[in-house]
């Protein structure tokens, strides 16, 4: 879906032609957003403007050796796009990344950067709120990495857009009692024990 914005119009790749670009890429990566969330229901159920990929801060310059020649711009707070140059390390409140085959392109991709400490993956907005590595991400019937859909809830639990209520939605089915447990704890210390997510969590 292409979509218009003040820094040039969006025009997503689509799940496919992603997971393909990202073969060369050494360390982990997982598909995020709402592809990740469809991802973990096993369905798809609505239009995406972007398309997100998630990386460990640590690995961020193996995304810029495997796509070669692609131009890169880092979301500088509170909100403006400057390029990011070849072997720059993004200072630590820079969590977004655009990126294009080149200047007259649209952009096609964007990159996410999250913390570790040891082999814990930490919460960017608080960062009591940890995970093991190992059960950050989940791999489809396809062979596509994903963020785990009570990760990928936290992060859409502050704004719940209409798209994220949708997904909240469709997800809440299938999220598991030990998911559905980290998750209330979760949005209830980063949201507030109000969150009327949580509140659905707690009701079953």
């Amino acid at each position: 879906m292409r979509t218009e914005t003040p820094w040039g119009p969006w025009d997503p790749l689509s799940l496919p032609a992603t997971v393909g670009l990202l073969a060369p890429l050494r360390g982990p990566w997982w598909i995020a957003g709402g592809y990740a969330v469809e991802l973990a229901v096993g369905r798809a159920f609505r239009e995406h403007g972007d398309i997100d990929v998630l990386l460990l801060r640590r690995d961020q310059l193996a995304v810029q050796r495997a796509l070669p020649g692609w131009e890169w711009w880092a979301a500088d707070p509170p909100g403006t796009l400057r390029p990011w140059n070849p072997g720059e390390i993004l200072p630590a409140d820079v969590h977004d990344i655009w990126c294009r085959p080149g200047p007259d392109e649209p952009w096609r991709v964007q990159f996410m950067l999250d913390d570790v400490a040891g082999e814990d993956w930490v919460f960017r907005r608080d960062p009591r709120i940890r995970l093991p590595l190992d059960r950050l991400g989940a791999v489809s019937g396809d062979g596509v990495p994903y963020v785990v859909p009570e990760v990928q809830l936290l992060y859409k639990s502050r704004s719940r857009r209409p798209k994220d209520e949708r997904d909240f939605a469709a997800a809440l089915p299938v999220l598991g009692d030990d998911q559905r447990a980290w998750l209330t704890e979760t949005i209830t210390l980063a949201e507030g024990a109000d969150h009327p997510w949580a509140a659905r969590l707690r009701a079953g």
